[in-house]
């Protein structure tokens, strides 16, 4: 089987013992460096991958992609959802109102957004069904003052299904006896996790005709529509649009980027930072390719003069030492590429295990949006990643080689 001279003797010289175990030694620093690289690249773009994943599904599944609100309680929302389907990049729509208060229990307090939804409609524009621990959407029934809420505010609260809790609105009630804060009792009829603290914590789901009530409106009045769109990336400018057609002065436009766009986009740049900074890494591993393969050129010097006087050109000689360092760019990658793709596809079971293990959360939900570590494997990142690695690799041939080509033979052998 015919092979180049160059790639035989560069193939020869990565499989051979060196008399100079400190050379070995560097080389194979370098491919463990290399390796080691690339497995934390593909694990950590892979994490990052994960939050972007989480965020765009979870957790901006859960809230509106964008609102279309009115100045005034709207009365005919079925009649505003028709129009607005009309725009091929609306998926479904559904009617919402909102009021914040305090939920409390027992002398325990927490902080709520209660959102006033149709369980029918609301299943159209979110995943919040998928969720839940007890109960379910379909237990929120008008009249019954039933209320839906996350887990960490029912710990807080220390209120389970069926318990009673009370609602106290930010306004006060003015009568004969003097002003009092309006207040409502509430049964709990489902508990559900979505994973995202200020959701688990700070949201709850009541009947809309319930908080109709409580806003003194009437039954089939709401505050607003929420819109689902294919491309979330296009709600701010459609919503605007759709707000609009509708009246220019009568309804306005709300969507996702103003509440999370901030820390959707923190989540992007800091992958793009992260990712550079741990190329550097890959840099650095290529460069101790540099300094192998110059301690192996000087190490075979005689070697080089002889294949040199047998008529081995420059270009050939240039061409081992290319293979050399080549070979060992690709083993390294290659070895950290199965290795960072198997420690992406299960980080997010270790993790959760050493938490099990330790008692101790790594990712607190009052501090994070999500209270686990998700990990997305992309294809098109492994081969970026592999193909960064592989051009710094072969770059970092190119200096110890050129300086082989230029050995003299006569210089070489004088003191052989």
């Amino acid at each position: 089987m015919f092979r180049p001279l160059s790639v035989y003797i560069g193939a020869r010289y990565t499989r051979a013992k060196r008399r100079n175990h400190f050379v070995s030694f560097i080389s194979l620093t370098s491919m463990i460096g290399l390796a080691l690289g690339v497995l934390v690249m593909i694990v950590v773009l892979s994490v990052m991958n994960g939050f972007d994943h989480e965020m765009r599904t979870r957790v901006l599944g859960m809230v509106p992609h964008a609102t279309i609100e009115g100045d005034q309680p709207i009365d005919d929302w079925r009649d505003i959802a028709q129009r607005v389907m009309k725009n091929p990049q609306v998926l479904a729509v559904a009617p919402f109102t909102q009021m914040q208060g305090l939920l409390t229990h027992d002398g325990k307090v927490q902080k709520v957004l209660i959102n006033a939804i149709d369980p029918e409609e609301e299943r159209k524009v979110s995943i919040i069904g998928d969720f839940f621990r007890e109960g379910s959407l379909d237990a929120l029934k008008a009249g019954e003052f039933g209320i839906v809420i996350g887990d960490k505010a029912a710990s807080k609260l220390g209120v389970g299904l069926g318990d009673k809790i009370t609602f106290v609105a930010p306004e006060v009630t003015v009568t004969p006896a003097g002003m009092f804060p309006r207040m409502k009792r509430f049964t709990v009829v489902g508990i559900f996790h979505v994973g995202a603290g200020e959701l688990d914590g700070y949201v709850a789901m009541t009947h809309l005709q319930d908080l109709a009530r409580l806003h003194r409106w009437q039954g089939s009045q709401v505050q607003g529509i929420r819109l689902k769109f294919d491309d979330l990336f296009q709600a701010p400018r459609t919503a605007w649009e759709l707000a609009l057609s509708l009246g220019r002065d009568e309804y306005y436009a709300r969507d996702w980027t103003r509440t999370h766009g901030n820390l959707y986009q923190a989540i992007r740049m800091e992958k793009a930072m992260i990712g550079l900074l741990l190329l550097l890494i890959i840099a650095v591993a290529a460069f101790n390719i540099i300094s192998t393969l110059v301690m192996v050129v000087t190490d075979k010097k005689g070697d080089i003069a002889i294949l040199r006087t047998l008529g081995a050109t420059p270009r050939q000689i240039m061409g081992v030492f290319m293979v050399q360092g080549t070979v060992i760019g690709v083993v390294g990658t290659l070895i950290g590429a199965v290795l960072g793709i198997f420690a992406a596809l299960n980080i997010s079971a270790w993790i959760a295990a050493l938490e099990r293990l330790l008692g101790h959360k790594f990712l607190n939900a009052d501090v994070y949006f999500i209270d686990y570590l998700p990990s997305q494997l992309m294809g098109e990142d492994v081969l970026l990643i592999c193909a960064a690695a592989l051009v710094l690799s072969f770059l970092a041939t190119l200096y110890p080689a050129w300086r082989a080509a230029r050995t003299q033979p006569a210089e070489a052998l004088r003191y052989e």
